[in-house]
């Protein structure tokens, strides 16, 4: 596997197409980072880190509407692939769907969302969009 990241959102995605209620994925530092700020951020219900074997795993529980049965999460679009890496300054985050939606940058002060970058005056890698 030569991009984790983007296996990891679409796994997001095919269980969200698919109608699950949990997903797992192996686990990494970087995906443990990004599932932490999609539970603070209201995209997810609930994740659960699991310690076994070499690597780990992370369950990850769906957020869906109770009367509508529609996921949280709309889109998850990978920008900085390995072949071609996105950086952007701290003046020039991107705005996804005018600010409705996030972007998770990798910088030096850890994995954050664009606004929370823009505070803190850091730039870095846009890993993703999530809307």
């Amino acid at each position: 596997m030569t991009d984790p990241i983007a296996d990891y959102l679409t796994r997001l995605r095919n269980a969200i197409k698919a109608n699950h209620r949990v997903v797992e994925v192996p686990a990494s530092n970087l995906k443990k980072e990004i599932t932490k700020i999609l539970f603070e951020k209201g995209y997810i219900m609930n994740y659960k880190f699991i310690e076994e074997g070499p690597q780990g795993s992370i369950k990850i529980a769906l957020k869906y509407d109770p009367v509508n049965k529609v996921n949280a999460i709309k889109s998850l679009t990978r920008v900085s692939t390995p072949g071609l890496r996105k950086y952007v300054g701290y003046k020039d985050m991107p705005r996804v769907l005018n600010g409705l939606g996030i972007a998770i940058l990798s910088t030096s002060r850890g994995v954050m969302t664009d606004k929370e970058a823009s505070v803190q005056k850091v730039g870095g890698e846009v890993l993703c969009y999530i809307y």
